[in-house]
């Protein structure tokens, strides 16, 4: 009962699940596996070792499932590292157009069950990312990032890798998250607009701002 649309290639050892329904010009790699009653819209390109679940949906030119970006110093030089694993995707998933998801190095990268990604997001290998939890465009999550259930991630966040986030914890738009949070909530780190005069007059001060506190702290202590 699946749909494969035109242009499909589907490579071997795949299996498409009853219902599902596959657009034109979409590409399923060795190994790949899409569950029921699931949707890829045209284009989507599953590398392999891909995994989806069931009432997955996939916009137009996603990619699940391309090499990690491992690299390591040999000699002065860089080289590869193989990127074994796969991707794992939970049932009830929707991912955005051009949203590119890459394979684990050895374990799998994983989304859990309902995660919903908006367009053109980035996530790394190993990473993980909790169930019911949403994000906005242009995220960037590094490897081995892992992400709790039920948070929100506004667009533009940098995630950098190797860091957990624990459950409902919600970060505003263009902040980078550059250490562990272990505690629920709202998280903040960037810049809000302003006119452009006043911007320049604080982006000056920033630069003193070291030198400022140095000299508060010198400052001798008053008495009560």
């Amino acid at each position: 009962s699946a749909s494969i649309g035109p242009f499909t290639v589907i490579g071997p050892r795949c299996i498409v699940g009853d219902n599902t329904v596959i657009g034109a010009a979409c590409v399923l790699g060795p190994d790949c596996q899409v569950g029921d009653d699931s949707e890829l819209l045209a284009r989507v390109t599953l590398v392999t070792r891909v995994r989806l679940g069931h009432r997955v949906r996939i916009h137009p030119g996603a990619i699940l499932g391309a090499e990690g970006f491992g690299l390591a110093m040999d000699a002065g030089r860089w080289i590869k590292v193989p990127q074994l694993g796969g991707v794992l995707v939970g049932d009830d998933c929707e991912i955005g157009a051009n949203t590119t998801i890459d394979r684990g190095a050895i374990e799998d990268t994983v989304l859990e069950e309902d995660v919903r990604l908006d367009n053109q997001i980035q996530v790394g290998h190993n990473v993980r990312i909790g169930a019911h939890t949403a994000m906005a465009g242009c995220v960037a999550i590094a490897g081995s990032a892992r992400i709790g259930r039920y948070c929100l991630i506004g667009g533009g966040v940098g995630i950098v890798g190797h860091i957990d986030i624990c459950d409902q914890v919600t970060v505003t738009a263009r902040s980078l998250v550059t250490h562990s949070i272990t505690q629920p909530g709202e998280y903040s780190s960037g810049t809000p607009l302003q006119p452009s005069r006043q911007w320049r007059r604080n982006a000056a001060r920033f630069k003193h701002l070291d030198e400022l506190a140095r000299k508060i702290a010198g400052l001798p202590q008053a008495e009560d």
